[in-house]
């Protein structure tokens, strides 16, 4: 199988065999319905296997951001975040994990990255039968940017820009967490998935907390350096960690993601 540019894909199954999943993912249950004017939807992503997507649409948005969000976290965390992409003027497509919520499935670091395009394509034909696909943006928080970055790599076609919010750069680290240090397939894995993120040539937005004990920033330097290929810009919140960034910096997070979807035209 090709990557992006001709090479090899990355191998992220390694990562599994590893024992991965097992300590990264933190599934949980989201039993409720969908809030008033947003609706629930069943991505197939594997034979018998769908995940589970939620649509907060409020009417009057120029643009939809197709947004994967972080480890820990479910579609219904955003049912009061959404608001704070309408007053944008941006509706929210919530696309969820194996495993978490009303997904089937087990969580997988392969399936968080082969599931991401599935749900880039549903997302575009929902919007394009409503005649708007022309502006989704992808959007991937904290471990949400892996499956934000594969559709920028694989998908540009379906998406204008790249939006990733306290994310990391390469797989490098996780690799030698998990006893993969020095092994040759684990390099040609972070090779591979460098060269991705490198492939990329949508624009591309950071933003990343100052004080991000998770992934530090110089996470976000990283992968800020690696998208060689696109116009990008990092947008550093002072004062905010990973958990509180929304919180701490509310006002500049909103305002650079409006002005990155008016920039992208």
């Amino acid at each position: 199988m090709s990557g992006p540019a001709g090479g090899a894909a990355p191998d992220y199954a390694l990562l599994d065999r590893a024992g991965a999943a097992q300590l990264i993912f933190h599934p949980r249950p989201d039993p409720g319905p969908p809030p008033p004017g947003a609706s629930d939807h069943a991505i197939e992503v594997d034979s018998g296997v769908a995940v589970a997507a939620r649509h907060y649409e409020s009417g009057e948005a120029d643009a939809t951001i197709l947004y994967f969000h972080g480890n820990g976290e479910v579609m219904g965390d955003h049912d009061g975040i959404a608001r704070f992409y309408h007053e944008i003027g941006l509706d929210l497509f919530v696309a969820e994990f194996r495993g978490y919520g009303k997904s089937g499935g087990r969580p997988s670091v392969a399936a968080l990255a082969a599931d991401a395009l599935p749900a880039a394509r549903y997302a575009a034909a929902l919007l394009d039968g409503r005649g708007r696909a022309a502006r989704l943006f992808v959007m991937g928080r904290s471990l949400g940017s892996q499956p934000a970055l594969e559709v920028a790599a694989r998908a540009s076609g379906l998406v204008r820009g790249l939006i990733v919010e306290s994310g990391a750069a390469t797989v490098r680290r996780l690799a030698a967490r998990y006893g993969l240090a020095g092994d040759a397939a684990a390099d040609a894995l972070a090779d591979a998935h460098e060269a991705k993120i490198r492939s990329i040539r949508l624009p591309a937005l950071l933003i990343h907390g100052e004080r991000d004990e998770l992934v530090p920033l110089d996470q976000a330097a990283g992968l800020h350096d690696l998208l060689e290929g696109a116009r990008r810009e990092l947008v550093v919140i002072p004062g905010a960690g990973h958990n509180d960034i929304l919180w701490i910096g509310r006002r500049r997070y909103f305002e650079a993601i409006r002005g990155f979807v008016d920039a992208a035209g």
